[in-house]
């Protein structure tokens, strides 16, 4: 585990960065990301690493390897429901639709 703790305006900063240079967009609700990053960094402080707070992880880096933010999951989420499982990332299509994301299947197998 890291001895590095995270702030939860470093995890917005680490959702930006990640947003930007995949060319996608971050939800636009401020209240949301906000939740996301609070659970996100209480995550990195705990396990060392951005384990999605929306799913269970083992606090083992390899067994949590494919939910680690941007999880394993993302792209193929994206691309079919233009969003990821978290509503985090959107894809700039679906941004500019204005529609809201909306609980998608999981794809993370038990």
């Amino acid at each position: 585990m890291s001895n590095i703790q995270k702030t939860v305006d470093q995890t917005l900063s680490f959702f930006s960065m990640v947003a930007e240079k995949q060319g996608w967009k971050l939800n636009p609700d401020e209240s949301f990301l906000d939740m996301l990053a609070e659970g996100l960094t209480v995550n990195y402080n705990r396990y060392g690493y951005y384990s999605c707070p929306c799913r269970d992880a083992d606090g083992e880096r390899e067994k949590d390897r494919d939910i680690i933010c941007p999880c394993a999951y993302c792209v193929p989420d994206q691309e079919e429901f233009g969003h990821c499982y978290c509503g985090l990332y959107l894809t700039v299509q679906f941004y500019n639709s204005g529609k809201t994301p909306a609980s998608i299947p999981e794809r993370r197998p038990l």
